[in-house]
């Protein structure tokens, strides 16, 4: 390997780089954001009512039902 070789950073690498250093507090606040909607404690009761008032799906959804 020659001694001027440096490994490859791609476009986007840099640029996230960059943004990172003009804004430190950006992974915090993208943190912060996601346990707004995503990070919540699962009630298994309310899960366990949602599974079994699910209605099961006809094999072919926009086929009229006949018969009995």
């Amino acid at each position: 390997m020659p001694f001027f070789w440096k490994p490859y950073k791609s476009d986007v690498t840099n640029f996230i780089e960059e943004l990172k250093a003009k804004k430190p507090a950006l992974e915090s606040d993208q943190r912060a954001g996601r346990a707004l909607l995503w990070d919540r404690a699962l009630d298994r009761q309310e899960q366990a009512e949602w599974r079994d008032a699910k209605v099961p799906q006809q094999p072919y959804v926009y086929q009229t039902k006949t018969g009995a």
